[in-house]
């Protein structure tokens, strides 16, 4: 058998501009590659790139929301401060994330301007109160508890 790994997800958006603004200002990716307004490839690292864009035009249709297919993309940051801190860009940039703790990670959950959905996110497993396995359990995660993240101002 051979062996894979995720390249990278390629989303279909109503208006190319508009969603390779979104992408650079919310995850700080940068873009390595524009065909004409067609397609917009972008990368967080070393990669070509982790998100390709594709323009589909402005009347593109929104799937159906019990339809199968894409559910969410989830980018992962490294530890809670990040994850703080992130949510202090998402709240600041005008999106209010739906934040959950899942017990195995902390995550918040948002939407792009074409409604793909998106999550962020900070493996707990470690924490005192992580577990090794989700099991299908979560609970609400308040302002207050991210915010206890950063450092005083």
């Amino acid at each position: 058998m051979y062996a894979t790994k995720l390249g990278h997800i390629h989303l279909k958006v109503r208006d190319l501009n508009r969603a390779v603004d979104f992408y650079t200002r919310i995850f700080n990716l940068k873009v390595t590659e524009m065909v004409g307004d067609h397609y917009a490839f972008l990368s967080g690292g070393s990669l070509h790139h982790e998100i390709a864009l594709q323009n589909v035009g402005a009347g593109a249709p929104t799937p159906p929301p019990h339809g199968v297919g894409l559910y969410h993309v989830a980018f992962e940051v490294p530890d809670k401060k990040s994850f703080a801190q992130a949510y202090e860009h998402l709240r600041q940039a005008g999106i209010e994330p739906h934040a959950v703790n899942h017990f195995i990670s902390w995550a918040l959950y948002f939407t792009d301007p074409d409604g793909n959905g998106l999550e962020i996110y900070v493996d707990t497993r470690n924490d005192p109160e992580g577990r090794a396995q989700w099991q299908g359990y979560s609970e609400p995660l308040t302002h207050e508890k991210i915010m206890m993240e950063l450092p005083p101002k």
